[in-house]
């Protein structure tokens, strides 16, 4: 390996830093295609998000607001959703960091 391809290897974490959101944009994208049940959760809390505008308020506004014990509950049941889909993406990236991982001791010739 010529010293250019080991400066290309090394600067792994810094490589990984600078093209994050595009990665993590990528395993969005393959979860979605690869996984039905998370491809239906994202569907499933857009049209939450629709159908009830209040949701964005409580999760992106500010200020105060009133909910009623029944927006109360679909907020719950929208933030409960949330974390189901959020833990699938963690999973994801995790595995994914795994397999990038091995490919790159494997490139690097450390296995």
């Amino acid at each position: 390996m010529n010293s250019l391809e080991k400066t290309d290897f090394y600067d792994l974490v810094e490589r990984i830093k600078d093209s994050f959101m595009e990665i993590d944009s990528e395993i969005m994208v393959d979860l979605k295609k690869q996984d039905e049940e998370y491809a239906d959760m994202c569907q499933e809390l857009g049209e939450m998000e629709s159908r009830y505008p209040f949701i964005l308020e409580v999760t992106e506004g500010s200020g105060a607001i009133s909910l009623t014990a029944k927006e109360h509950e679909i907020v719950r049941q929208y933030m409960s959703r949330m974390f189901e889909k959020e833990t699938i993406e963690r999973c994801q990236i995790y595995f994914r960091g795994h397999t990038d991982g091995y490919a790159y001791l494997k490139k690097i010739g450390a296995i």
